[in-house]
Parts: structure tokens; sequence; C-alpha cells
């Protein structure tokens, strides 16, 4: 799979340190001097059912080790298992083999991870060991002495820092860590509810890096930063920097802590600051910085995202006693508040910010690509959206990282379900109801990922409940410890309206669904997650793959039934017990609306028709109504992506293959934009604006086509737009009235004409009729449905297609491919597929749009995206529902 190469050379650093091989190259110690920190670079590890069970004796130095395997600085068990070919995740995700192909008796025991690293203890130094992820509880051992217990090393999110100082001898140290089997309804793990199988470990392991450090007697804590930035243009912003400081000496000690803070150009403002530490004592030392001429970070759709570094180091004398790892910091500023309707609403730097995004997903073995996440979030930005959501999956430093340089917003916080939220007084979930332990693991947890998180730019938020909020003891302890660390964004009770704590009221955001289909019209209405206030997670449950990739995990058999066994249940849906394990509401409507499938080719296609509609349909309600009386606020569509190959739940499949689901949300996330309000009596019309400083005339052409070419309507309209801004500028009563299926074409131009949107409809002259009374929490069922059955004997188009010579820029081959429709009649739905010499999809990819509609005798250029290499030539193929027998385009590059 290839890679985007222009936002890989953002985070090239990024990606380089975190795929480094788990091979050990040398015994040379990972740190000599104060100051220094590195991460353990791989482990051994192996299953206590094979291995001595005295912990005491392999975690002695020279303990054999010869039939372990070796693993990367960070995995789970599964994870280590597949680094090592014991199991090959191609075949586990083929059709039910994950059901069977793995032993899940072997994770019923604890396993184990050892490493032996070289020191050479100096003295008046201190030596330290940190982890940050441990799922989820765990042992630690040091050279035959036990450091921590899985009563105290506890929760998947903990980080806890061990002084080995007078543990350490000069050559070989050995850390042991024993990994107990991880319980979703016990312990605090990263579960995965409905979404997919549980990988057969639950995720058990060291998931996160562990480090090691050296310093003097004096060493630095949880470095941070915030400024007093309020959102209005300013000549200067003062950076507050607090650093917690501890001598772990047995004499009082002075000394200064120094440092810089680095502007986006390069410039260092000094910073400095003295302080008195008696022995063993820590103290929090606070300085502060005058930032002239501030440069402000923005998310990506409205400005640049430039970033500042603080640098800090603690002498005594002049020698280095300890540096803290660099930290970046945005100058930026989020809010929000409830509005008049108690709806959640945000804003970024004084501007009112419409969330539109989709929440992601872990992969299910948690192993962490940060390439692959730079490609995902590269579709984000694509398809015009601004904000991923995190349910409990708060992956590793990086991703924060890579939002920040990406102009991504992150809405974090806690997942549903299982342990975290068995509050007495929530009957509804299955977790173990919480004890007095359970609030000190969680207050462990919380301070840690507030650290991890604090001060990143991208940060929108944290959600410190998800279905249910915490209860009157934990949120106290959650807000707090985010507190302490001088959070600066807005902290939520939950993703629900479900109720609240006293300490944080409610948190305005809905989750009243919908997670399975419902019709385009749905949207522009006013009950459960029509498109008013924040939906914190809803969708149509739509996001079909496309024929390349259900071939690499199903068998014929398994496609079969996709298009011959409409309600069958399909393990690659969601759990058994689930009320997602078919499709069948989903072909209930694909039938009824669209026709039978006649073959697997036909089913798909219709399918990514009907995903099309559905996502399109979700992001332009939520925009077209952000101004309505009651406006809509925010909307996370339920899912950006799966944690393996999944057959809905997603806006681009596992193997990143953009199809129906994706071009829907991307023409309904366009800047400025022109919609079709579903299901309006009049036939409205939106003009929407989510940019900040466009503004102006625009012009809008109305094209209404019967299916056999007629022309039905044909007009102009003026508007003038607003920044930040959607309203109802026109209405076609035609749309309303039809006798059959048709087409409407919708193009939006500025005052030079330029296009800035193309949007095309199929619509019926039958709405879908929605049953709300009977209303589900996953779904509105439907009494009557659209039809577009009369548009399966529309006749053939004519359809040319063409393309230029590539041209690579930046490492990425761009190329135009300009289709021609020659008919007297629409080109509906054409699909184009980008393929290597050897037919293989090439992966990522980017298109201008996709899935479109041609009008007869209309010129439509895509443009289309991909990383340099290969044997420089590839084809694109072209389909669609009435094209047929086009002649692939080849492409050079």
């Amino acid at each position: 799979m290839r890679v985007l190469s222009l936002s890989l050379g953002v985070v090239a650093a990024i990606v380089q340190v975190v795929t480094a091989s788990p091979a050990r190259l040398d015994d040379a110690p990972l740190v000599t001097t104060a100051g220094d920190a590195a991460a353990i670079k791989g482990w051994y590890m192996q299953s206590t059912a094979k291995t001595s069970s005295d912990m005491l004796a392999v975690s002695q130095p020279g303990f054999d080790m010869s039939s372990w395997y070796r693993v990367g600085s960070r995995g789970t068990v599964m994870a280590g298992l597949l680094e090592n070919n014991v199991y090959n995740d191609k075949s586990l995700f083929f059709s039910e083999n994950l059901k069977t192909m793995v032993d899940r008796s072997q994770f019923d025991v604890p396993w184990l991870y050892r490493e032996e690293l070289t020191f050479d203890p100096a003295t008046n130094q201190r030596y330290f060991l940190e982890t940050h992820g441990i799922s989820s509880k765990a042992d630690l051992y040091l050279n035959g002495k036990q450091l921590a217990s899985k009563e105290t090393l506890t929760g998947a999110y903990g980080g806890e820092k061990f002084d080995l100082t007078q543990y350490l001898v000069k050559g070989k140290n050995a850390v042991l860590i024993r990994a107990y089997p991880t319980n979703y309804l016990k312990d605090f793990a990263l579960g995965y509810v409905d979404w997919n199988p549980y990988p057969p470990d639950n995720g058990t392991g060291v998931w996160r890096e562990v480090f090691v450090s050296q310093t003097g007697p004096v060493s630095l804590l949880k470095p941070r930063v915030v400024t007093d930035y309020k959102g209005k243009a300013v000549s200067s912003v003062t950076a507050t920097i607090k650093v917690v400081v501890k001598n772990s000496g047995t004499k009082s000690v002075q000394g200064t802590i120094k440092g810089s803070i680095e502007d986006p150009c390069g410039s260092k403002l000094p910073i400095s600051a003295s302080y008195t530490l008696k022995a063993n004592e820590i103290k929090t030392v606070t300085l502060t910085a005058k930032i002239n001429n501030p440069q402000i970070w923005w998310p990506k759709a409205w400005g640049a995202q430039p970033l500042y570094s603080l640098d800090l180091a603690a002498y005594i004398g002049s020698e280095v006693s300890d540096r803290a790892a660099q930290r970046t910091f945005g100058v930026r500023y989020v809010t929000s508040s409830l509005n008049s309707h108690q709806d959640r609403a945000f804003a970024v730097n004084g501007n009112p910010f419409l969330v539109t995004g989709a929440g992601y997903s872990a992969d299910v073995f948690l192993r962490f690509d940060p390439a692959k996440l730079v490609q995902q979030f590269e579709y984000i930005l694509d398809m015009g959206q601004n904000t991923v959501r995190l349910e409990g999956k708060q992956e590793h430093p990086e991703l924060y990282d890579i939002a920040d340089r990406m102009g991504i917003m992150v809405l974090a916080g806690w997942e549903c379900c299982d342990k975290w939220e068995g509050w007495s007084y929530n009957d509804e979930a299955d977790g173990v109801k919480w004890v007095d332990a359970d609030y000190v693991t969680a207050e462990k947890q919380m301070e840690h990922e507030a650290y991890m998180m604090q001060g990143h730019a991208s940060l929108l938020g944290f959600l410190v409940g998800s279905d249910f909020w915490p209860d009157e003891r934990a949120s106290p302890i959650y807000v707090n410890k985010l507190n302490e660390l001088d959070w600066d964004v807005p902290i939520i009770a939950s993703a629900s309206l479900r109720g609240f704590p006293k300490n944080l009221g409610s948190s305005g955001m809905k989750m009243d669904g919908p997670y399975d289909w419902v019709p385009p019209n749905y949207w522009y209405n006013n009950q459960y997650g029509a498109a008013f206030g924040f939906g914190s997670e809803l969708g149509s449950g739509v996001g079909t793959p496309e024929l390349s990739s259900l071939k690499k995990f199903l068998t014929a058999s398994d496609m079969k039934d996709l298009w011959t066994a409409p309600n069958k249940g399909l393990y690659h849906m969601s759990t058994i017990d689930s009320s997602f394990y078919n499709r069948k509401l989903y072909n209930d409507a694909l039938y009824a609306r669209y026709g039978a499938p006649t073959s697997l080719d036909d089913y798909l296609l219709k399918a990514q028709a009907m995903d099309y509609e559905g996502t399109r349909s979700q992001f332009e309600g939520y925009s077209a109504l952000q101004s309505a009386s009651r406006p809509a606020t925010g909307i996370i569509y339920w899912m950006l992506n799966n944690a393996w190959p999944s057959l809905h739940w997603n806006l681009f499949d596992y193997y990143l293959k953009p199809a129906g689901s994706y071009f829907g949300a991307k023409v309904g996330g366009r800047a400025e934009h022109v919609a079709f309000g579903y299901g309006s009596a009049k036939g409205d019309v939106w003009l929407i604006n989510h940019t900040i400083d466009k503004k102006g005339s625009r012009t809008i052409k109305v094209d209404l086509l019967s299916k056999d070419g007629k022309t039905l309507v044909s007009r102009s309209v003026d508007a003038t737009t607003t920044p930040n801004q959607s309203k109802n500028v026109a209405t076609i009563p035609e749309a309303t009235t039809l006798k059959d299926a048709a087409f409407l074409r919708l193009v939006l131009s500025d005052a030079k004409g330029k296009v800035l949107s193309r949007n095309v409809y199929w619509i019926s002259p039958k709405v879908d009729k929605l049953d709300w009374k009977h209303s589900d929490w996953y779904y509105t069922p439907v009494t009557e449905y659209a039809s577009y059955k009369s548009l399966a004997t529309i006749k053939p188009a004519q359809l040319t297609a063409s393309s230029g010579k590539g041209v690579v820029v930046d490492g990425k081959v761009n190329v135009d491919v300009t289709l021609v429709n020659k008919a007297a009649v629409a080109a509906y739905f054409v699909r184009l597929e980008l393929r290597d010499s050897k037919g293989e999809d090439i992966l990522p990819v980017l298109w201008s749009d996709n899935y479109v509609t041609l009008w007869p005798g209309e010129k439509v250029v895509l443009s289309v995206s991909w990383a340099a290499g290969g044997s420089g030539q590839g084809k694109v193929d072209i389909s669609g529902i009435n094209v047929q027998g086009v002649e692939a385009v080849v492409v050079k590059w």
C-alpha cells in the first residue's frame, strides 16, 4: 500500500521513530548522561505456560530466552504473534477464520515481556523506568526483585514511574513484565463492544512503549504550557509554563531551570527560573514568557497550523541534572457552551465551529501504524471534515502530533460500556460495578492521559463519559486531574443526554441514533438524530466495500450471501448478539428503492448508490441547518474506519479504498456547497458556507432531467453567501411533482464563474415515509419507500474517457481524467477505479470526485492523485449503472 508522500513529509520524523526495528542491534546503554530518555527497543515475549513459574528467577539477567518471541517496542500479545508469523492477519480476517484459527485458551494465562538492558550506574545519578499503558494489569520485576504488582499496576491507560537506581548493576539488567489476561467486564481496557469480533487476547499486553531515563538528583516531570490567547487579534500573548521539579537526593539543592520557546520560524525565546528543593521535595515551578506577534493555529480549513516548541532543562550549577522531552503547542482558543436549546456548541479562535467528523477505531490488535494514520487523516481532510472522535481509543502520542500538524481537531474521551461504565446507578451496562480501588485506578489513568494530551493544539475536548456519565465520586476525580494539569479545552460529562454529574452539568450531546439505515429525508426533521443540536455518534449504517476489497476477506459463498440471502447474519458485520449482525434493514430499503439485485455486481453498485445517498444527506442536513432556529452544532458519523475488514460503519474500508459512503460524505462536506432539501414540500435549495472569509454573490444553476433525457427545468438563481452560515435560497417545486424518477443537478459558481460545487441527485416522485412514533434507539422504521426502480431501465450511456500525462509533484502523481457523455440520456453513477499494471488497486488515492452522473453531452474533468512509484503505468476502470463496456483509460507517469 503506497503512502501519500506529501503528508508523510510533514510527519516523517514521527513515522521514523515509531517504525524502528525491534531487533537488538547492540548492547549499548539506552541512557548514558543526565537528561537522556529512550524507549525500550523491543521485548522477548512468551506465555507463562511455557516457561518457569518462578518470576524472580525469570527476571534475573542471563535467563534463557531462546524459545521466546522477539517483538517490537509496543504491542499486544496477538500483535506479537502476528509479528512472528504465528498467525497471518490476511488469513485471520478471511471469512470466519478468526473464530477457529486461534486457540483462545492460550490467553487464559499471563504473558511475559522481558528485556535485558545495559546500564553503567554512576554516582549521584538516578535511573527510572516509566510505563505508559499495559492492558490491563501487570507485575513488574527487575533483577529478581518485584517492583510492582497487578493491584497497583493496573488500567490500560495508567502510567507509572519507577526509580530503579538502587536495584541496578553494572552491565546487564533484566526487566520483566507479567501481563495478566484482560477481561473487558472487570478491567479498564480497550474494548470494542459491538464494533467487531473481540481480539482473541482481549488486547492483553504492553501496548504502549516503556521508557528508561537518567537524571541527576533533580528531575523534571510533566512540563506543560498554556497561553492567555482568547481568540482575538493581539500583538502578544503570555505563555505560562509549569513543570514539576523533584529532588530525589538526600540533601537540599539549589539550581536553575533553563529553556526556550522556539517559534515556527526557528527563533528562540529564552526562559529561566531558579528553584530550591529540600531533600526528597517535590514542587511545581512556574515560568512565563511573552510571545510577540503570535502565529495562530487554525483547523486546516480555516488557516495554517504553526506550532511552537518548548525545551526545558534543570541545572545544578553548570551541570545538567535533567532534560524534559520537548513539547509542542499551538496558540489557539477552544470553547464550548450550551445554547438556548441546551445543545453543545463549540467555537475555535472565537468563530462558531460546526463539528463535522467521524468516530475513529484502533486496529483490532491495537497495532499502531503512523503512516496509515496519516493516510486516514488525509482522507478526513479530503472529505471536508474537521474532527475525529476517539471513544476510548486514545492511541499514542503520535496521533496528537499528527493531528496538530494536519489541522484536525480531536474529541477524545473514555469509552462506553464494559467496566468503564459499571456505575452503581447503571443497570444497562454489563461491566462489574466499581469499588474503591477502581477510583484510584481511574484517577491514575486520567492523570496520565491528561498530561499526554495537554497542550496539543488539535484537542477539541474530553468526554469523561460516553453512553453514560461518571458518578458523583468519579466525576470530580476526572475533572480535578484535568484541571491540575492545566487542561485548556472543554470537559464534557458524556456523549449523551441520559444524565450528568453535578460538577459538569448536561453534555448537550445527543445519542439518539440512528446506527442503521435511514432515508435521506430523515435528517431534515426535528426528532431523534435529525439535523439539530450535536449528534455525538450517528449514521445510516453504510460503508459497503467494493468487490476488489471484498475478495480479500470473503469467500465466493460469503459474497453470494450478500445479494441472495439479504437477512443472513454476517460475521463481518458485528457481534452475533448485536442488533447489527445482519443487513436486513439496509437490504429491505435497497430492494424496495433500487430493485432486487440480479448479481453481485448489481448489488454492489446499488449499495454504493445508497451509501452515497446516506452519507451525503447526513452531512448536507447538518450543514444546511447550521443557521436554523435550532441550529445543528455538530455531527460525528458512526464510523470513520473499521478495526478489521467490515461490511458497514465506515467512510472508507479497511484497505483504505474509498467508495460510495466516502464520496457522498465528500460532496456533503464541501466548504461552499449547494444542497437539495430531501422531503421538503417545495423542493428547498440550501446555500452552505463553512468558511470564515468567503462571501459575496453566487450563482446556482438548476437542471432537472427526466430519465429519458428530457429537460424538465433549467434556470439560474442568484444568491449571496455569508461566512459560516447556511440559508434556504430557492425552491424547485417541479422536483416535488414528478411522475417518474429523475435527475437533479445543482452547480454553484462564484462571481467569476468558477465552479465551487457540482451536485447531482436522483429523486423519486414518492418520498420515503418515516414512522417516527415507532423509532428505536438505532433506527426509525420506513413504511413507504422512495423508488428508483425505473432508473434500472434507463437507456445505456455512451461514455468516452481519456487522460493526460501524469505529472509528479512532491512525490505524488497528478492526472486529469476527462469523461464525455455522448448519449441523449444521463450517464448514471459513473464509478472510476485506479489500478496498477497488475490490476491491483492503487491505494490510498485522492479523487476530486467520483461516482458521478453526467448530463447528455456533458464533459466532466476529474483529477486523481497518488504516491509516485511502481511501473509508471496503470489504468482507470470505468463502470456505472447504465455505463458498460467503456475501455479502461491508460495512465502513465
